[in-house]
C-alpha cells in the first residue's frame, strides 16, 4: 500500500528519504477511508516504511481494523522511499529536467546523490527475504503470502493462476490464505517492487489486467494484493509462486 498525501505531494515536490513530512489534512483522511474499507481484514503481520508519512498511514489503518489487537507494527527501513539525492525537496518538474538534460527516461534517471533503480531492487529483494522469514517464524509454516504492497506503501484468485471473477471487495483473493501481510511504502518504491514481481520473479497477472495497469503510478493509499508461495530449501526460504489479485486500487477513496 502507498502511503497517504502529504502537502509536498500535492505541490507536486520530491520528497524521497531526506523530506520526512507528515501526512496532510487530505492524507489523514485517505488514511483513515483505508481503515475503514480494510476494517475487517485480519493482518498476521505489518510491515512499514519508517518515514513518517507512512508509519502514520499504518498507524490509522489498524486503529480502524477489528482485529488489529496484539498485532507488531515492524517499521523497516528497506520500506523507505527511494533516495533522490539533490533532487529532493525540489518540483518533479526539475527531475524531468535533469533527465532531459542527460539523455536520460525520467524513471530511469539517477540525480547525483540518489539511489539508482538497481540499488532500490537490492532493498526491496532484501525486504522479500525479511518478508518470507518472519512471517514463517511467526506462524511456524510456510505457504501462501498475501502481501500488500501497493502500495506506495502491501492477492490474485486464492489459488496461483486461477482467475475467478473479483467481486470488488476488501477481502478479494483472501480466501483460504492462512497468513496476510499489510505493507505501507512509497510510490517510487512500489513501482520498482511490483516491476520486481513480475519481470524478475515471474509473477502471474490476473486475466484482462494489462501490463500497463500493472506498472502505472500507485495513487496515495492505492492497494495492490499479491498472493505469494515460499517454500523451504536447503539454501533456505525461496519463493516458487506469486500471482497478482489486483494493483492500485482506490475504492475507499470514491466510495
Amino acid at each position: 500500500m502507498h502511503s497517504g498525501e502529504t502537502q509536498y505531494n500535492k505541490d507536486k515536490l520530491l520528497q524521497g528519504q531526506g523530506v520526512d513530512t507528515p501526512l496532510s489534512e487530505p492524507g489523514l483522511q485517505q488514511a483513515n477511508a483505508a481503515g475503514l474499507y480494510l476494517r475487517g481484514i485480519r493482518f498476521s503481520n505489518v510491515f512499514v516504511s519508517n518515514l513518517q508519512r507512512a508509519r502514520q498511514t499504518a498507524e490509522i489503518i489498524m486503529r480502524n481494523n477489528v482485529h488489529s489487537s496484539g498485532v507488531e507494527i515492524v517499521f523497516d527501513p528497506l520500506l523507505r522511499e527511494r533516495g533522490f539525492g539533490i533532487a529532493e525537496g525540489r518540483p518533479k518538474e526539475d527531475l524531468k529536467n535533469m533527465a532531459n538534460a542527460s539523455g536520460q527516461a525520467c524513471r530511469d534517471y539517477t540525480p547525483p546523490g540518489g539511489e539508482t533503480i538497481e540499488q532500490v531492487r537490492l532493498r526491496c529483494k532484501k525486504f522479500l527475504k525479511v518478508l518470507y522469514q518472519r512471517m514463517v517464524d511467526d506462524h511456524g509454516c510456510s505457504g501462501h503470502i498475501p502481501a500488500a504492497v501497493g502500495t506506495e506503501d502491501g492477492a490474485v484468485a486464492a489459488q496461483t493462476g486461477t482467475d475467478r471473477p473479483l467481486a470488488g471487495q476488501p477481502d478479494d483473493g483472501l480466501e483460504g490464505v492462512s497468513v496476510h501481510a499489510l505493507v505501507v511504502s512509497h510510490g517510487a518504491y512500489i513501482r520498482v517492487a511490483v516491476r520486481h514481481l513480475v519481470e524478475d520473479l515471474q509473477c502471474t497477472l490476473p486475466q484482462g489486467l494489462r501490463i500497463s495497469q500493472v506498472f502505472s503510478a500507485c495513487p496515495n493509499t492505492g492497494i495492490s494484493r499479491f498472493i505469494l508461495t515460499v517454500s523451504a530449501k536447503e539454501s533456505g526460504l525461496v519463493l516458487s509462486a506469486a500471482h497478482c489479485v489486483f494493483t492500485n486500487r482506490k475504492d475507499h477513496l470514491t466510495s
